[in-house]
């Protein structure tokens, strides 16, 4: 590791990682920024949670010139969630830059309002392959002035089917920038992008084995038919406050999450096939506290930020040795220990020997816990959340929010959780007991003396 002190970074950058409370390095950030920050394209394969987002976003901030208009760095992102993630993390190491405009454009949402964001430049643009291509074709996103191209977890836009646009939007920027590729895996399929991109690139692998060592991991061969009994049972045995399952296929979500309610839990599914709002406010009840089990699919996981997750559950081992990495690293996040625990069918039995190998040492096999046909102590989770359908549009802020829940609401202060607020609509985590109350008082007292629709979901 290395204090970020020692590296040419600028003082409004060195102010923002103080406040964040970043002094030192990650692995990725040791060995990636000093080729970044000299202006060096670089390749690099690195797990979640290794701070990648920070060793980009530092250098494509210094880079920048915000007195020029024009748009100078973008990030291309394979899904809308790590896109908001993404852009987030710049925005607050930018804190001390004046005047910087940043533009998120992404898919599943209204073009128009892009559209007139676009009137004047942003300096940074953060999107998604698909929306990005689609405003350069109509002429609104001028990129010839960027000086720095990131392309994040790009093996998923490559699943995603998302290469053309890729190419399409690369070939719209000087062959003078900066290139940076980071991928938590490293297929063919990115060395060949990767070689049309990069320019002597810096190729740079944190070793995604170096995490599931800190992550206490089982193993569990059960028939296919026995697996929703089998979840149950280890849900229950090992009680954790949060936990994401994986499936392979989407439809899988919405099976698994059936198979769980039918056992008392109150899962969630997010998967790809959902609509933009849905999978918003799926996130925001996973992060919340309020949903204690998410089933989902790999590319809809990408841009999960949720801290703490107790466990991951493996429904199906991946076909893809790195892919089991990549997933099992979300509950292991700063160097945290984790739980992964995984269902193996007899079909699946040589993606755990490919599994072993690649970790090097034996995989721990035990018996499935199945649960029986009911189950009367099923984890539920200890906070709900309020959905009120209001929000910066109108002019609705957290502290509003919280001082209507403390004040004419006569709630304490404990009870309410994480407080979210969108353009049209906001939700509140409140401790589970309390909740019903809280939405009556809301519903009579209002906020800010106005009434808004208030409900529990």
């Amino acid at each position: 590791m290395t204090a970020f002190t020692t590296l040419p970074l600028s003082p409004a950058l060195l102010q923002a990682l103080d406040a964040l409370g970043f002094a030192q390095t990650t692995p990725i950030q040791a060995q990636a920024l000093p080729a970044i920050l000299a202006g060096q394209d670089v390749i690099a394969q690195a797990p979640t949670g290794s701070g990648k987002t920070i060793a980009f976003g530092l250098g494509l901030l210094q880079r920048l010139d915000p007195a020029l208009i024009g748009t100078q760095a973008i990030v291309l992102c394979p899904t809308r969630e790590l896109a908001d993630q993404v852009g987030k993390a710049i925005r607050r190491l930018a804190v001390g830059i004046p005047n910087l405009k940043l533009s998120l454009l992404c898919g599943g949402i209204p073009l128009g309002p892009q559209l007139a964001s676009l009137a004047h430049a942003p300096h940074v643009v953060v999107g998604t392959p698909g929306r990005i291509q689609e405003l350069l074709r109509k002429q609104a996103l001028d990129l010839g002035a960027v000086r720095i191209l990131v392309l994040d977890e790009a093996d998923r836009m490559l699943d995603m089917g998302f290469e053309e646009p890729i190419r399409e939007i690369v070939g719209k920027t000087p062959k003078t920038r900066q290139s940076l590729l980071f991928s938590a895996t490293y297929p063919d399929a990115i060395r060949n992008i990767g070689r049309s991109v990069l320019r002597d690139a810096l190729e740079v692998t944190v070793d995604g084995q170096s995490s599931p060592l800190a992550i206490e991991q089982w193993f569990y061969e059960v028939d296919a038919a026995q697996k929703p009994a089998a979840l149950a049972g280890l849900l229950i045995e090992h009680r954790p406050e949060s936990s994401v399952v994986f499936c392979n296929m989407r439809r899988d979500t919405e099976t698994v999450v059936a198979e769980l309610e039918r056992y008392g839990f109150s899962p969630l599914a997010l998967h790809g096939d959902m609509e933009q709002r849905d999978r918003d406010e799926v996130l925001v009840r996973f992060a919340n506290r309020s949903c204690n089990v998410l089933v989902a699919s790999d590319v809809a996981a990408r841009g999960l930020d949720v801290k703490d997750i107790g466990a991951v559950i493996n429904y199906e081992l991946p076909t893809d040795p790195d892919v089991y990495v990549h997933r099992i690293g979300r509950t292991a996040r700063a160097g945290s220990s984790g739980l992964a625990l995984n269902l193996c069918a007899p079909h699946e039995i040589q993606r755990a020997l490919a599994l072993e190998k690649q970790q090097g040492a034996p995989l721990r096999w035990r018996r499935a816990p199945l649960a029986g046909k009911q189950v009367r102590n099923a984890p539920q989770a200890a906070m709900a959340t309020l959905r009120i359908d209001a929000g910066r549009t109108d002019k609705l802020r957290p502290g509003d929010l919280m001082g209507a829940l403390t004040g004419s609401a006569g709630l304490r202060a404990e009870a309410v959780g994480k407080i979210d607020v969108f353009a049209t609509r906001a939700y509140v985590a409140i401790a589970r007991a309390e909740a019903e109350r809280a939405v009556a008082k809301l519903r009579d007292g209002g906020i800010k003396g106005r009434k808004f629709r208030v409900r529990l979901i």
